[in-house]
C-alpha cells in the first residue's frame, strides 16, 4: 500500500485526490450535522447529567468535523469555517438520516423533541462510526489515518454512553419499549445511507482510503445483529434509504432549516474569525 504523506502528495494525482475529498465531505458533514442536532437538546435532555454529558458529546463530534474540514482545507477545498458553514445543501454530502429534525417544533418555539429517536439514532451511528474509524486508521492518507486515530480514542466513551440509554430503554416495558421500537423502524429506514460510500466507492478502495464498501457493511450488520440479539429483538434485515441518497446531494427540508440556523453568525460577516 502507497502511503501518501502530504497534501501535496495527494494533490499530484487527480483521481486520488477526487476521491480523497469526497470521502472527508462525507466524515466532516455526517459529524457536522448530527453535532448540531444534538446540540438542539441543551436544556431540554431528560435530566442535567445527560444534559452536560450530551452537551460533552456533541462538542467532541463537532471537533471530529473541524478536524475533517482543516483536512480538506489542505487540499485547497477553501477555508475549514467556510466549508462548514458556506455551502449549499445541495454541496452536502452527509447522510440523510443525520439531517433529520428531533421531533417537531423548534428549539425556541414548543419542542417536542423524541428522546428515543436520539437515543437510537446516535447509537447506531456511533457504532457505525467505530468501525469506520478502525478501517481509517489503516488509511493511505496518512493525516487521515492520524486524524482517525485521535478521534477513535474518543469513541468508546461515545458508544458507551448510548449503549447505558438503548438497553434501559428497550428493555423497559410500557411507552419507553413502544417507543424505542418505533425509534428503530424510523432510523432503520434511513440507515443504508449512511453506509453508503456514495459514487466514489470503488475509488476509496481502489487507493485504499478505507475498506470496501461490501466488506464494511458486512461488518457493520453482523456487530447490529448482536446488539439485537442481546436485547431480545428480531434483526429487521439490511436497512433501507427511503428518503434519498445524501451522498449524491439530496437532502429534505430539514437540512435548509439546520444550515439556515447553522450559518446565521457566519453570514453576517463571512470575513471574520468567529
Amino acid at each position: 500500500m502507497v502511503q501518501i504523506t502530504t497534501p501535496e502528495e495527494a494533490i499530484q494525482n487527480n483521481e486520488y485526490k477526487t476521491a480523497l475529498i469526497e470521502l472527508l465531505y462525507q466524515l466532516a458533514d455526517d459529524d457536522f450535522i448530527l453535532s448540531f442536532r444534538g446540540s438542539e437538546w441543551l436544556g431540554l435532555a431528560p435530566h442535567i447529567e445527560e444534559d452536560i454529558a450530551y452537551a460533552s458529546i456533541n462538542q467532541a463530534t463537532m471537533g471530529h468535523a473541524v478536524m475533517y474540514y482543516e483536512l480538506l482545507e489542505a487540499l485547497g477545498e477553501g477555508l475549514a469555517d467556510e466549508l462548514a458553514h458556506g455551502r449549499k445543501g445541495s454541496e452536502r454530502k452527509n447522510a440523510i438520516l443525520l439531517e433529520l429534525m428531533n421531533g417537531s417544533g423548534s428549539y425556541l418555539e414548543n419542542p417536542s423533541y423524541d428522546w428515543a429517536f436520539t437515543v437510537v439514532r446516535h447509537y447506531f451511528y456511533d457504532v457505525y462510526k467505530k468501525l469506520k474509524l478502525e478501517s481509517l486508521k489503516q488509511s493511505s492518507y496518512l493525516p487521515l489515518a492520524q486524524a482517525a486515530t485521535k478521534i477513535k480514542m474518543e469513541q468508546f466513551y461515545h458508544i458507551l454512553h448510548w449503549r447505558v440509554w438503548f438497553n434501559q430503554l428497550v428493555q423497559s416495558g410500557g411507552e419507553a419499549k413502544t417507543r424505542m421500537q418505533a425509534a428503530i423502524q424510523k432510523v432503520w429506514d434511513e440507515f443504508a445511507g449512511v453506509l453508503s460510500y456514495g459514487t466514489h466507492s470503488l475509488d476509496f478502495s481502489k487507493y485504499n482510503l478505507i475498506e470496501e464498501e461490501q466488506l464494511f457493511k458486512e461488518k457493520w450488520e453482523a456487530e447490529m445483529k448482536q446488539i439485537f440479539e442481546q436485547n431480545d429483538l428480531v434483526y429487521p434485515g439490511f436497512p433501507n434509504a427511503k428518503k434519498g441518497d445524501g451522498r449524491s446531494g439530496e437532502h429534505t427540508k430539514d437540512l435548509d432549516q439546520a444550515l439556515a440556523v447553522l450559518s446565521e453568525v457566519y453570514n453576517l460577516d463571512p470575513q471574520a474569525a468567529w
